[in-house]
């Protein structure tokens, strides 16, 4: 009798055994089952509303596309061949400042138009701006600087030599006109009182079936190769863009923080630039002691606005300066300038901290400008807003 109990104990165990994963598995079914029916039973609308883990896409796969004009990420390639504007800006104390919109402005080439005067050739990609200007006449060295951007040229009036160059058909020509420009009414803006819109911008363009623009823009470094190339104190690499073939620095001066130019005029238009180590970029003010403040102004369409009643004043802020030396004379009507700008003279580069001494190279009108440092090879420029300024040879630049 004990044996025949002793024989029993196994079997007993081993059903159990069997139990234990039997029971769990018809319960998951029936669990299973349950949910088929409760989802077949459940209005349509009501199962649209379930909110189900989603898979990621593959956004390292897609092919980052930067702008020609100022070598940042665009968030549409199609952007990249969007028409371009090149906006002839006054910066005289006679009612020409504040700008507005020149935040918006990619590259903006600073150079004397009259009697010390500076005058700014404005270059504009895809603005948003509801307002834009004020507007002045052409120089025939603006368009020189112009002409590689592909851009409509915006102006009104000009010299005898740059409205015969901009009127022979090879540009897209929109001098002073009331359907794509307006004049404000602020008093104090006196005759610099001429504005326009991107709404009017575009519009002129569409007009004219002006789809597109081929930009020749300036030598760039990615966004990521600039932040290597940082010599501040939130610098990440050693500096290594003077001489890619050397990887000699000696042209360098580290940390440069306040730049000085002169224009052998007087100090309302000498500028000054302080590097930002935050904003990785420089304020612009004038030796007179005025920051160089423009008005901000929404996106979109505003109408025909005074910037002064629809805009806020911020500073003027590039990523790169630049100070190009240049032959410089007064034209032979003994006031307007005449500026050299096929050939080649010195540069100052400012970039990420940094002063890098070249030279600067143009062959012909069409050709883009092209920045050498001392060993010849081509600088290529830190992403962003650029500021390019013309000194003459009886000029200075100083940090």
């Amino acid at each position: 009798m004990e044996e025949s109990i002793t024989n029993e104990q196994p079997k007993l165990k081993e059903s159990k055994k069997w139990l234990t994963f039997l029971i769990p598995g018809i319960i998951c079914f029936a669990i299973g089952i349950a949910l088929i029916l409760i989802s077949a039973l459940r209005p349509a609308d009501e199962i649209n509303s379930l909110t189900f883990p989603k898979i990621p896409s593959k956004d390292s796969d897609k092919e980052i596309v930067y702008s020609s004009l100022t070598g940042e990420e665009l968030a549409d390639a199609s952007l990249k061949t969007a028409p371009t504007f090149c906006i002839q800006t006054p910066n005289g104390t006679d009612g020409a400042r504040p700008q507005a919109g020149l935040t918006q402005a990619g590259v903006v080439f600073e150079a004397i138009a009259e009697a010390g005067i500076t005058r700014f050739a404005a270059i504009y990609q895809n603005p948003t701006s509801a307002i834009i200007g004020p507007i002045r006449s052409l120089r025939i060295y603006y368009l020189e600087w112009d002409t590689p951007f592909d851009c409509t040229i915006v102006h009104a009036g000009g010299s005898g030599d740059a409205l015969a160059a901009v009127g022979s058909g090879r540009y897209r020509d929109l001098t002073e006109n009331y359907t794509y420009m307006y004049r404000g009414t602020y008093k104090n803006r006196l005759w610099n009182n001429l504005f326009t819109t991107s709404s009017y911008l575009k519009q002129y363009n569409s007009d004219r079936g002006y789809n597109t623009s081929d930009v020749k823009g300036f030598t760039r470094l990615t966004p990521e190769e600039s932040t290597k190339s940082r010599v501040d104190k939130q610098a990440t690499h050693k500096l290594n863009i003077t001489s890619p073939a050397t990887g000699n620095t000696s042209e360098l001066t580290a940390e440069v923080s306040n730049i000085r130019i002169s224009l052998g005029s007087s100090a309302n238009f000498n500028p000054i630039y302080i590097y930002n180590t935050d904003t990785n970029t420089y304020a612009r003010s004038y030796a007179s002691a005025m920051s160089h403040d423009v008005y901000e102004c929404p996106d979109g369409d505003l109408g025909e606005k005074n910037p002064e009643d629809n805009c806020s004043l911020t500073a003027v802020n590039p990523s790169v300066v630049i100070a190009m030396i240049v032959q410089e004379r007064r034209a032979s009507d003994n006031y307007h300038e005449d500026i050299t700008t096929i050939g080649s003279g010195d540069a100052y580069i400012f970039q990420n901290g940094t002063a890098i001494r070249g030279t600067w190279q143009k062959a012909t009108r069409e050709d883009q400008i092209k920045f050498l440092d001392a060993n010849g090879q081509e600088i290529s420029l830190a992403p962003g807003q650029t500021f390019v300024t013309a000194v003459p040879t009886y000029g200075s630049v100083e940090y």
